[in-house]
């Protein structure tokens, strides 16, 4: 059997932790890839090393090009090609209304979250694509409900970037389909992860639940499970397309 190979971004906490756990049950290799949180990302590998499970951790800012090339080239050295990319890794801000905001802050924003995307994407299709003598593979962005809500007041900016990330999917599984390699991407909701810490307002989950339909937020590993869905062969013929995890909301 082909050897499973994962490259998670953003790995080290929330979904991206979640869904190494989950993928190391289902015998992927994973790479957990993090920014800063070094003792978070060994923590998921000594968790799944634990259990006899495969994986490492590499630190790589996907926003930086010389950075993701790296992350692969070390991904092929000590685990073999990727079969299973997740685009995961995101930043937001402060909470703040449009006419605040400066140009450094939408320029972290988009290179980490569309520009890391795209490179990881490119770097996975390099070494999956039957034109380029792989094998075939699958990838999933995770995007974010914001993109067709918009996150008015609090960070548009962010829910703007991952309406690119809903484009991108759409483009890229239509441009590498006939060569092995299906992409989709997740938009979940109000999840409870650490990333609302960073927009000013740790406990936003609890505050908005009320507005979504199932009248609770979600957990990472329920995101998780849908990521695994569509890299999975019983997704097989579902390409391009979008999964919002979002409550009904």
């Amino acid at each position: 059997m082909m050897n499973k190979v994962m490259v998670i971004t953003g790995g080290s906490r929330g979904i991206g932790a979640a869904t190494a756990h989950l993928a190391a049950e289902r015998g992927y290799a994973v790479c957990v890839n993090y920014r800063h949180h070094s003792e978070a990302a060994q923590s998921v590998v000594d968790s799944i090393r634990s259990v006899g499970g495969k994986a490492i951790a590499i630190a790589a800012d996907v926003a930086i090009e010389a950075d993701v090339i790296k992350l692969f080239e070390t991904v092929d050295d000590q685990l073999g090609k990727v079969t299973a990319l997740v685009n995961n890794a995101g930043i937001l801000e402060q909470q703040m209304r449009v006419e605040m905001m400066d140009a450094a802050r939408l320029q972290r924003v988009f290179a980490t979250n569309v520009i890391g995307s795209f490179l990881c994407a490119r770097e996975a299709i390099k070494r999956m694509s039957t034109k380029h003598g792989g094998t075939g593979g699958a990838i999933v962005n995770v995007s974010s409900a914001a993109a067709r809500l918009g996150s008015p007041g609090e960070y548009v900016d962010y829910a703007a970037s991952k309406g690119a990330i809903d484009t991108m999917t759409i483009g890229l599984a239509r441009e590498v389909a006939d060569e092995g390699i299906r992409v989709n991407a997740v938009r979940p909701g109000f999840i409870y992860t650490d990333i609302h810490a960073s927009g000013g307002e740790p406990n936003r989950v609890e505050r908005v639940k009320e507005s979504v339909p199932m009248r609770r937020g979600g957990q990472a590993i329920e995101v998780a499970q849908a990521i695994l869905w569509l890299l999975s062969d019983e997704a097989s013929y579902t390409t391009g397309s979008l999964i919002d995890i979002a409550g009904g909301k």
